[in-house]
């Protein structure tokens, strides 16, 4: 039976999961359990911005906040001036009056902010200082040479993704404080509301992952994270539960009593292996493969190799008469996962590089079986299609 606790109101969550945070889960004839991620899940209409608002106003003391977080009210401090005189100076404003952006010039954020962007994003920018906006450049590679195009429009996407940057970048010196005097010393909490609210599942993927490897490196700042993306959340779970230290919360709200109630998630855990297996089932079936693919298949053998004791993900790779010691596939794999893919702009496998995928995924089916309902129509016929594609 799932643990469900009831909250006559918002303040009344807050306290708790401060409480959380501060003092650890009681827990029966044991010293409390330490907590250092606290992770919801809540559909869109519950009120996880009014609570991540809630979270970071009762941190506050003459003033002084205690929270560094990310959700809808972070985007909006930035807002573009698109010229609309002249259509050709397009810029995003920075609000400059914010704390978020404490000490931002002296701290060189280009230079943190980029190496983040270039995961992601294919384009550039500068940061105006005297009049505090941004300006993104593309690079044209239609002409010859190359046309460096500045004072772009990037898309809705593309904006969130580079905000996400931004604030990956803070949080990252807010990580690595150490003295009372640095910017971000006040930081003791971090909390995330959807931060890939307009981001597809693959960039979902990578986000997770990569915020996660942040808060692990670390164990000064405590974390909240909200979100309604199944997938992120999946992703975050499997990630940040490596020592214990993460609870796991379904987030839910009585609109009628304006109550609120959280069923600790442990019995009915979400598999995010199954539902990256079944993206790449699918992408394979429909000949949709993208380079990016790839990644994730690795993502998946590692894990089952270090689930069944193996030292590599070769392990989990099939020998076939083409390649009895796994050798080819494995290189394949490790070649091909290792590009710097923008997701924004997918690449599609070259023909033969479909074929090695479809193979390695094949074999990997074949030799760790599913439900096979998880994977319609029926697994086994799943592995022939794949076979005979991979075989064509």
């Amino acid at each position: 039976m799932s643990q469900v606790t009831k909250f006559d109101n918002l303040d009344v969550l807050v306290t708790h999961l401060r409480d959380l945070l501060i003092n650890g889960l009681p827990q029966k004839d044991k010293p409390n359990k330490q907590i250092r991620y606290l992770l919801l899940f809540a559909y869109n209409g519950t009120g996880k911005t009014r609570l991540s608002m809630a979270f970071k106003e009762a941190g506050k003391t003459d003033d002084i906040a205690d929270t560094l977080y990310f959700n809808a009210f972070t985007e909006d401090l930035f807002n573009w001036d698109n010229d609309l005189d002249n259509d050709s100076q397009r810029v995003l404003k920075i609000n400059k009056d914010s704390r978020f952006f404490e000490g931002l010039q002296e701290l060189e954020m280009e230079n943190r902010i980029r190496p983040l962007l270039q995961r992601y994003a294919d384009f550039d920018f500068v940061i105006n200082y005297d009049d505090w906006t941004i300006n993104f450049i593309r690079e044209d590679k239609s002409v010859s040479p190359s046309e460096r195009i500045e004072h772009i429009k990037i898309s809705r996407g593309e904006e969130n993704i580079f905000v996400w940057c931004f604030f990956l970048a803070i949080s990252q010196l807010a990580v690595d404080t150490t003295e009372e005097d640095e910017p971000y010393h006040w930081v003791k909490y971090i909390y995330i509301d959807d931060p890939i609210s307009s981001l597809d599942d693959n960039n979902a993927i990578a986000v997770a992952s990569h915020l996660s490897q942040l808060l692990k490196n670390q164990s000064r700042i405590k974390t909240v994270i909200s979100s309604h993306h199944t997938l992120f959340f999946n992703v975050m779970w499997n990630e940040l539960n490596e020592k214990r230290k993460l609870q796991p919360y379904f987030l839910s709200v009585d609109t009628e009593n304006n109550d609120y109630a959280l069923r600790y998630t442990k019995d009915t855990p979400f598999f995010h292996h199954i539902a990256l297996l079944k993206q790449l089932n699918e992408a394979a079936e429909s000949d949709n493969l993208y380079t990016y693919h790839f990644n994730i298949l690795r993502n998946i053998l590692e894990k089952t190799a270090t689930f069944h004791g193996f030292k590599n993900f070769s392990a989990c790779i099939k020998k076939d008469a083409n390649d009895p010691d796994g050798i080819v596939h494995a290189r394949m794999i490790n070649v091909l996962s290792h590009g710097n893919y923008s997701l924004f702009e997918p690449t599609e496998m070259l023909p033969e590089n479909k074929r090695y995928f479809k193979t390695i995924l094949s074999g990997f089916m074949q030799d760790y079986r599913f439900d096979p309902d998880l994977f319609p129509p029926q697994a086994e016929q799943t592995n022939a299609n794949l076979e005979g594609a991979a075989q064509s």
